[in-house]
Protein backbone atom coordinates (compact mmCIF):
# COMPACT_ATOMS: atom_id res chain seq x y z
CA UNK A 1 0.00 0.00 0.00
CA UNK A 2 1.30 3.65 -0.81
CA UNK A 3 1.50 6.23 1.16
CA UNK A 4 0.88 9.98 -0.08
CA UNK A 5 3.30 12.29 1.54
CA UNK A 6 1.94 15.33 2.64
CA UNK A 7 3.50 18.59 1.62
CA UNK A 8 5.16 20.46 4.35
CA UNK A 9 3.08 23.78 5.38
CA UNK A 10 5.03 26.59 3.91
CA UNK A 11 6.73 28.84 7.04
CA UNK A 12 7.46 32.49 6.14
CA UNK A 13 10.36 34.02 8.38
CA UNK A 14 8.35 35.71 11.16
CA UNK A 15 6.86 32.08 12.11
CA UNK A 16 7.91 30.14 14.56
CA UNK A 17 8.53 26.15 14.01
CA UNK A 18 4.91 25.89 15.05
CA UNK A 19 3.37 28.63 12.39
CA UNK A 20 2.94 31.10 15.51
CA UNK A 21 4.13 34.60 15.48
CA UNK A 22 7.69 35.50 16.08
CA UNK A 23 8.49 38.43 17.99
CA UNK A 24 12.35 37.76 17.43
CA UNK A 25 12.36 36.59 14.33
CA UNK A 26 9.83 39.66 13.06
CA UNK A 27 12.58 41.74 14.49
CA UNK A 28 15.74 40.29 12.99
CA UNK A 29 13.78 39.62 9.44
CA UNK A 30 12.64 43.52 9.75
CA UNK A 31 16.38 44.49 10.91
CA UNK A 32 18.36 43.37 8.08
CA UNK A 33 16.29 45.26 5.51
CA UNK A 34 16.54 48.64 7.68
CA UNK A 35 20.50 49.76 6.66
CA UNK A 36 19.53 49.01 2.97
CA UNK A 37 16.25 50.77 3.12
CA UNK A 38 18.32 53.70 4.54
CA UNK A 39 20.54 53.68 1.66
CA UNK A 40 17.68 54.10 -0.86
CA UNK A 41 16.42 56.97 0.78
CA UNK A 42 19.36 58.36 1.28
CA UNK A 43 19.71 58.20 -2.60
CA UNK A 44 16.32 59.57 -3.03
CA UNK A 45 17.27 62.53 -1.14
CA UNK A 46 20.35 63.15 -2.40
CA UNK A 47 22.42 62.85 0.53
CA UNK A 48 24.95 59.88 -0.27
CA UNK A 49 27.51 62.54 -1.74
CA UNK A 50 29.56 63.22 -4.82
CA UNK A 51 30.05 59.38 -5.69
CA UNK A 52 26.86 57.44 -4.70
CA UNK A 53 28.56 54.00 -5.65
CA UNK A 54 31.49 54.17 -3.73
CA UNK A 55 29.02 55.33 -0.58
CA UNK A 56 26.66 52.13 -1.16
CA UNK A 57 29.99 50.02 -1.42
CA UNK A 58 31.18 50.90 2.07
CA UNK A 59 27.93 50.75 3.61
CA UNK A 60 27.09 47.27 2.15
CA UNK A 61 30.49 46.37 3.02
CA UNK A 62 30.23 47.45 6.84
CA UNK A 63 27.15 46.33 7.16
CA UNK A 64 27.79 42.61 5.68
CA UNK A 65 30.47 42.33 8.19
CA UNK A 66 28.74 43.03 10.77
CA UNK A 67 25.92 40.82 10.31
CA UNK A 68 28.54 38.14 9.74
CA UNK A 69 29.50 39.04 13.19
CA UNK A 70 26.37 38.62 14.48
CA UNK A 71 25.71 35.75 12.64
CA UNK A 72 28.66 33.83 14.28
CA UNK A 73 27.80 35.15 17.79
CA UNK A 74 24.09 33.15 17.58
CA UNK A 75 25.60 29.96 18.76
CA UNK A 76 27.43 31.64 21.68
CA UNK A 77 25.18 34.30 22.80
CA UNK A 78 22.14 31.18 22.72
CA UNK A 79 24.63 29.53 25.78
CA UNK A 80 25.85 32.13 27.58
CA UNK A 81 22.00 34.00 27.78
CA UNK A 82 20.17 30.68 27.80
CA UNK A 83 17.79 31.64 25.33
CA UNK A 84 17.70 28.38 22.58
CA UNK A 85 15.07 30.37 20.32
CA UNK A 86 18.26 32.78 18.73
CA UNK A 87 19.37 29.70 16.55
CA UNK A 88 16.29 30.27 14.06
CA UNK A 89 17.63 33.52 13.43
CA UNK A 90 21.06 32.75 11.97
CA UNK A 91 19.44 31.67 8.98
CA UNK A 92 18.44 35.32 8.11
CA UNK A 93 21.48 36.92 9.02
CA UNK A 94 23.65 34.32 7.38
CA UNK A 95 21.82 35.09 4.09
CA UNK A 96 22.04 38.65 4.88
CA UNK A 97 25.50 38.68 4.95
CA UNK A 98 25.89 37.06 1.38
CA UNK A 99 22.87 39.96 0.06
CA UNK A 100 24.98 42.82 1.31
CA UNK A 101 28.23 41.56 0.43
CA UNK A 102 26.48 41.06 -3.34
CA UNK A 103 25.31 44.41 -3.60
CA UNK A 104 29.16 45.53 -2.03
CA UNK A 105 30.17 43.88 -5.08
CA UNK A 106 27.91 45.59 -7.86
CA UNK A 107 28.43 48.99 -6.23
CA UNK A 108 32.16 48.97 -6.91
CA UNK A 109 31.47 47.76 -10.32
CA UNK A 110 29.04 51.01 -10.52
CA UNK A 111 31.33 53.30 -9.46
CA UNK A 112 34.11 51.91 -12.25
CA UNK A 113 31.62 52.70 -14.49
CA UNK A 114 30.43 49.14 -15.26
CA UNK A 115 33.81 48.87 -17.08
CA UNK A 116 33.94 44.91 -16.09
CA UNK A 117 37.19 44.38 -17.86
CA UNK A 118 38.27 47.41 -15.42
CA UNK A 119 36.53 46.00 -12.51
CA UNK A 120 38.53 42.75 -13.05
CA UNK A 121 41.79 44.22 -13.27
CA UNK A 122 41.58 46.36 -10.12
CA UNK A 123 40.02 43.25 -8.45
CA UNK A 124 43.59 41.11 -9.10
CA UNK A 125 45.82 44.28 -8.59
CA UNK A 126 44.76 45.47 -5.24
CA UNK A 127 45.18 42.66 -2.36
CA UNK A 128 42.46 43.67 0.15
CA UNK A 129 39.79 43.69 -2.92
CA UNK A 130 41.07 40.03 -3.97
CA UNK A 131 40.35 38.75 -0.58
CA UNK A 132 36.99 40.42 -0.52
CA UNK A 133 36.30 38.77 -3.71
CA UNK A 134 37.36 35.46 -1.77
CA UNK A 135 34.97 35.95 1.31
CA UNK A 136 32.07 36.60 -1.64
CA UNK A 137 32.98 33.16 -3.58
CA UNK A 138 32.97 31.12 0.25
CA UNK A 139 29.69 32.90 0.92
CA UNK A 140 28.43 31.43 -2.54
CA UNK A 141 27.68 28.15 -0.97
CA UNK A 142 26.73 28.56 2.18
CA UNK A 143 23.96 30.90 0.82
CA UNK A 144 22.87 28.15 -1.43
CA UNK A 145 22.70 25.55 1.07
CA UNK A 146 20.67 27.52 3.33
CA UNK A 147 17.95 25.55 2.79
CA UNK A 148 15.97 22.98 4.75
CA UNK A 149 15.90 20.42 1.32
CA UNK A 150 19.79 21.42 1.14
CA UNK A 151 20.72 20.09 4.24
CA UNK A 152 18.89 17.02 3.94
CA UNK A 153 19.71 16.68 0.55
CA UNK A 154 23.33 16.84 2.16
CA UNK A 155 23.05 15.25 5.22
CA UNK A 156 24.13 17.12 8.08
CA UNK A 157 27.70 15.91 8.47
CA UNK A 158 28.30 16.98 5.39
CA UNK A 159 26.46 20.15 5.58
CA UNK A 160 28.10 20.76 9.17
CA UNK A 161 31.25 20.08 7.53
CA UNK A 162 30.76 22.73 4.58
CA UNK A 163 29.78 25.22 7.15
CA UNK A 164 32.70 25.23 8.93
CA UNK A 165 33.65 27.64 6.31
CA UNK A 166 32.19 30.66 8.24
CA UNK A 167 36.00 30.33 10.14
CA UNK A 168 37.96 31.45 7.19
CA UNK A 169 35.27 33.88 6.16
CA UNK A 170 35.23 35.75 9.15
CA UNK A 171 39.34 35.90 8.78
CA UNK A 172 39.36 36.91 5.37
CA UNK A 173 36.75 39.33 5.92
CA UNK A 174 38.26 41.06 8.80
CA UNK A 175 41.50 40.84 6.86
CA UNK A 176 40.01 42.76 3.73
CA UNK A 177 37.97 45.85 6.10
CA UNK A 178 41.12 46.41 7.84
CA UNK A 179 43.07 46.77 4.41
CA UNK A 180 41.18 48.85 2.74
CA UNK A 181 40.38 51.32 5.83
CA UNK A 182 41.88 54.42 5.28
CA UNK A 183 41.58 56.49 7.89
CA UNK A 184 40.08 55.70 11.32
CA UNK A 185 40.72 51.88 12.06
CA UNK A 186 38.63 52.25 15.04
CA UNK A 187 36.34 50.13 13.64
CA UNK A 188 38.30 47.39 11.85
CA UNK A 189 40.32 47.08 15.41
CA UNK A 190 36.69 46.47 16.77
CA UNK A 191 35.75 43.94 14.44
CA UNK A 192 38.89 41.85 14.84
CA UNK A 193 38.61 41.96 18.54
CA UNK A 194 35.01 40.59 18.15
CA UNK A 195 35.97 38.22 15.26
CA UNK A 196 38.80 36.49 17.27
CA UNK A 197 36.72 36.60 20.78
CA UNK A 198 33.97 34.64 19.01
CA UNK A 199 36.77 32.27 17.54
CA UNK A 200 38.51 32.41 21.00
CA UNK A 201 34.83 31.04 22.62
CA UNK A 202 34.06 28.50 20.05
CA UNK A 203 37.31 26.42 20.53
CA UNK A 204 37.10 26.62 24.11
CA UNK A 205 33.45 25.53 23.98
CA UNK A 206 35.02 22.30 21.77
CA UNK A 207 37.58 21.86 24.91
CA UNK A 208 35.91 22.25 28.09
CA UNK A 209 32.22 22.29 26.49
CA UNK A 210 29.58 24.69 26.16
CA UNK A 211 28.54 24.82 30.06
CA UNK A 212 31.58 25.99 30.95
CA UNK A 213 32.55 28.59 28.88
CA UNK A 214 28.90 29.94 28.55
CA UNK A 215 29.48 30.45 32.46
CA UNK A 216 29.40 33.76 34.24
CA UNK A 217 32.76 33.59 35.82
CA UNK A 218 33.88 32.24 31.95
CA UNK A 219 31.92 35.30 30.21
CA UNK A 220 34.04 37.47 32.60
CA UNK A 221 37.36 36.33 31.77
CA UNK A 222 37.21 36.02 28.45
CA UNK A 223 36.04 38.91 27.94
CA UNK A 224 37.85 40.97 29.97
CA UNK A 225 41.09 39.18 28.27
CA UNK A 226 39.63 40.24 24.60
CA UNK A 227 39.40 43.91 26.37
CA UNK A 228 42.77 44.18 27.11
CA UNK A 229 44.40 42.05 24.24
CA UNK A 230 42.47 44.72 21.99
CA UNK A 231 44.71 47.86 23.96
CA UNK A 232 47.83 45.58 22.95
CA UNK A 233 46.53 45.13 19.88
CA UNK A 234 45.84 48.88 18.63
CA UNK A 235 49.22 49.67 20.40
CA UNK A 236 51.06 46.86 17.75
CA UNK A 237 49.35 48.25 15.41
CA UNK A 238 50.46 51.79 15.57
CA UNK A 239 54.07 50.65 16.48
CA UNK A 240 54.03 48.52 13.15
CA UNK A 241 52.11 50.93 10.61
CA UNK A 242 53.54 54.07 11.61
CA UNK A 243 55.92 53.83 14.27
CA UNK A 244 54.20 55.11 17.33
CA UNK A 245 55.85 54.59 20.10
CA UNK A 246 54.30 51.32 21.97
CA UNK A 247 53.93 52.93 25.50
CA UNK A 248 52.45 56.07 24.31
CA UNK A 249 49.06 54.38 22.57
CA UNK A 250 48.88 51.77 25.56
CA UNK A 251 47.79 53.98 28.17
CA UNK A 252 45.43 55.85 26.17
CA UNK A 253 43.28 52.98 26.13
CA UNK A 254 42.50 53.12 29.53
CA UNK A 255 42.27 56.81 29.73
CA UNK A 256 38.58 58.07 29.83
CA UNK A 257 39.82 61.80 28.87
CA UNK A 258 41.79 59.79 25.71
CA UNK A 259 38.33 59.82 24.04
CA UNK A 260 36.47 56.49 22.78
CA UNK A 261 39.01 54.14 22.07
CA UNK A 262 38.46 50.42 20.45
CA UNK A 263 39.50 48.97 24.08
CA UNK A 264 36.23 51.03 24.90
CA UNK A 265 33.99 49.75 22.87
CA UNK A 266 34.80 45.94 22.66
CA UNK A 267 34.64 46.00 26.88
CA UNK A 268 31.29 47.55 26.49
CA UNK A 269 29.96 45.11 24.16
CA UNK A 270 31.40 42.69 26.88
CA UNK A 271 29.69 44.24 29.84
CA UNK A 272 26.15 44.34 27.79
CA UNK A 273 26.62 40.58 27.09
CA UNK A 274 27.29 39.86 30.78
CA UNK A 275 24.36 42.30 31.69
CA UNK A 276 21.71 40.40 29.72
CA UNK A 277 23.17 37.25 30.64
CA UNK A 278 22.53 37.87 34.10
CA UNK A 279 18.97 39.24 33.51
CA UNK A 280 18.01 36.02 31.98
CA UNK A 281 18.96 34.01 34.92
CA UNK A 282 16.61 35.87 36.84
CA UNK A 283 13.33 35.21 34.45
CA UNK A 284 11.68 32.42 35.55
CA UNK A 285 11.94 29.26 33.19
CA UNK A 286 9.20 28.49 30.39
CA UNK A 287 6.79 25.97 30.61
CA UNK A 288 7.24 23.44 27.65
CA UNK A 289 4.95 23.94 25.04
CA UNK A 290 2.81 20.13 24.67
CA UNK A 291 1.55 21.68 20.91
CA UNK A 292 4.28 19.73 18.45
CA UNK A 293 6.05 21.85 15.99
CA UNK A 294 4.43 21.45 12.06
CA UNK A 295 7.37 18.62 11.22
CA UNK A 296 10.16 18.86 12.39
CA UNK A 297 13.04 20.75 10.46
CA UNK A 298 11.03 21.87 7.80
CA UNK A 299 10.58 25.21 9.28
CA UNK A 300 14.32 25.75 10.92
CA UNK A 301 16.91 23.45 10.44
CA UNK A 302 17.98 21.80 13.62
CA UNK A 303 20.95 22.63 16.22
CA UNK A 304 23.13 20.22 15.49
CA UNK A 305 25.13 19.36 18.42
CA UNK A 306 26.58 21.79 20.20
CA UNK A 307 30.27 21.85 19.79
CA UNK A 308 29.76 21.47 16.24
CA UNK A 309 29.95 24.88 14.51
CA UNK A 310 27.44 26.54 13.40
CA UNK A 311 27.22 27.47 9.54
CA UNK A 312 27.12 31.19 7.88
CA UNK A 313 24.12 30.64 6.20
CA UNK A 314 22.17 28.29 8.77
Amino acid sequence: MNRTTTPAPRLYPWQDRKGDFSLLKTLVFVGVFLPGLWLVVRAMMGTLGPRQMIEINHQTGLWAIRFLLLTLAVTPLRHVWRWPELVFVRRTLGNAVFAYGLIHLVAYAGDLAWDIPKVISEIFARVYLTIGLMVLILLTPLSITSTNAMMRRMGGLNWRRLHHLVYPIILLAALHFFLQSKLGVTEPIVITALAVWLLVWRLLAAWLGEARIASLPATIALGAAVTITTAFGESLYYYLKIGVAFSRVLPTNFNPAAGIRPTWIVGGIGLAVLAVAIFRRFLPAKKPSRRPARQPGIAEKPDPASSQPQGTAA
